[in-house]
């Protein structure tokens, strides 16, 4: 296969129009409520599989009602399920979105079974075929963060795997003291800005694709690492990539009817990985990221609005 998406899978529920939780004892009312799969490494996967690119996933789901959803619209996406792992032990990991009028969202998690997801259970035998091992939700799978990530990615890195990695958000606040033993061991980092600068100790930067000086700083601090491309990911601002020591580009966020900013950064590195699984060059790469994460935007759920990779062009070609 092309890719092998590793990491959090989760069952989404997203209510639409909300501005504010109520009061405790307090309702709340709202519009539009659906369910949809999730999780970083499950949008990738299905972005992935749209844009035509042959994608597995790998993860740990419940034996419940939300881990036969996970299974069927990976199936139905044409995934390879294969690499899942069930467990009776724990639930399918949930999440509670809740979309404000802006497009801007807030989460309630439960961790459940990707919590549990352990370097253990992972099948070599199916990342062996994988031309990019791709990590989506380093920092929320306590388990597997840390020192066992940083087995597998050196582990693939020795078979001569590409490795990629995403994070989410860290509500443990540990950022760099758990992230640290993977970086030397990444070839594609993708986080965003405000995860690559809680990573680097520096949330005080007020950074915009005019200011080139601090997204330079940012992503020579990973590269001094050995990672070899760094893309950090600034939501309606574009991103700022850079491969090597002399290639960068900034590429704006294409301007579309945003219903849900929810999985753009996923459906973003499902753009980028899949340009460079075709072997395009990196503007080329960065450009289908940026069209593949507008994409995302335009519909209501994190995956409902990924198209196939000519109309994803056609995204990138109005502008």
């Amino acid at each position: 296969m092309d890719v092998l998406s590793l990491g959090i899978f989760v069952v989404d529920v997203l209510g639409r129009q909300l501005d504010r939780f109520p009061d405790k004892g307090k309702l709340a009312l709202f519009d539009e409520m659906e369910t949809h799969t999730g999780g970083c490494a499950n949008n990738t996967a299905i972005a992935l599989a749209r844009l035509g690119i042959s994608v597995g996933a790998m993860g740990k789901i419940g034996e419940d009602l939300f881990g036969n959803l996970v299974l069927q619209t990976l199936t139905e996406n044409g995934v390879d399920t294969t690499g899942m792992v069930t467990t009776a032990n724990a639930g399918t990991s949930f999440t509670f979105v809740a979309v404000a009028s802006d497009g801007e969202r807030s989460f309630c998690h439960y961790l459940g079974a990707n919590g549990e997801l352990r370097e253990t259970e992972l099948g070599w035998d199916i990342i062996k075929t994988a031309k990019i091992l791709h990590i989506g939700g380093a920092l929320v799978m306590p388990n597997f963060d840390g020192e066992p990530m940083a087995n597998v990615l050196r582990k693939a890195k020795a078979l001569g795997i590409t490795t990629s990695l995403d994070t989410a958000w860290d509500a443990t606040g540990k950022w760099l003291d758990t992230l640290e033993p993977c970086l030397p061991y990444i070839d594609i980092f993708l986080p965003s800005l405000t995860e690559a600068q809680h990573l680097v100790g520096d949330t005080e930067l007020q950074t915009t694709p005019a200011e080139s000086t601090e997204l330079r700083e940012i992503a020579q601090f990973f590269r001094d690492y050995g990672i070899h491309t760094v893309g950090i990911k600034m939501g309606t601002q574009g991103s700022y990539v850079c491969r090597g020591p002399v290639e960068e580009i900034f590429v704006p966020a294409y301007p579309v009817n945003v219903v849900d900013t929810t999985g753009a950064g996923d459906a973003y590195v499902a753009g980028f990985l899949a340009g460079t699984v075709m072997g395009w060059d990196l503007k080329a790469t960065a450009e289908l990221a940026s069209a593949t994460g507008a994409a995302c935007v335009t519909a209501i759920g994190t995956t409902a609005g990924i198209q196939n990779l000519e109309e994803t062009l056609k995204i990138r070609d109005k502008q």
